[in-house]
């Protein structure tokens, strides 16, 4: 399963038979009010009902995802963001030494191959802190590898589209 999470909407890309595509913005995603309900209350699954209970479970589940987000600060933008502290059910309560550093268990995550693409204005000390960012990421998102690419507002349509032509071969 291939999953896509944007903050915007990309006209040619639609959800189909192995696909899952969601523009963030255009749904309804509560913060995580961080009351660790996940992992003590109902275990695996967020005590939030709301549009991000359909998508986490599609985080866990996918071999290959495309994240695409605004960098804001070396960050990912809001809907993004939230989208991934909200997929905390994916991950267990426990800790595990990582590298030489704690991260969470998973709970059934499939490996994945992920490309991220950061778009906007964006200086090269932010591309470094999102790219640090990423590669801190990547051990809590259980990627097996993982590709950064950044794009202008005015060219990220064109980048975006060419990296999901690269799923359709």
């Amino acid at each position: 399963m291939k999953l896509v999470l944007c903050d915007k909407e990309f006209d040619f890309i639609k959800s189909e038979k192995d696909i899952n595509y969601f523009n963030l913005s255009a749904m309804k995603i509560s913060n995580c009010v961080g009351c660790f309900g996940c992992w003590t209350k109902t275990p695996g699954k967020c005590v939030i009902r709301d549009e991000a209970v359909k998508i986490y479970p599609l985080i866990a589940q996918s071999e290959k995802v495309l994240y695409i987000s605004h960098i804001v600060y070396g960050s990912y933008d809001v809907a993004l963001k939230t989208m991934f502290e909200r997929a905390i059910p994916i991950q267990q309560a426990f800790i595990r030494i990582l590298d030489n550093e704690t991260h969470h268990v998973q709970r059934n995550v499939i490996e994945k191959d992920a490309t991220i693409i950061g778009y906007g204005n964006i200086s090269d000390e932010e591309k470094e802190i999102f790219k640090e960012l990423v590669s801190r990421n990547a051990k809590n998102m259980n990627f097996k590898k993982y590709n950064v690419i950044f794009a202008t507002i005015e060219n990220v349509d064109e980048i975006v589209k060419k990296e999901f032509e690269k799923w359709e071969k």
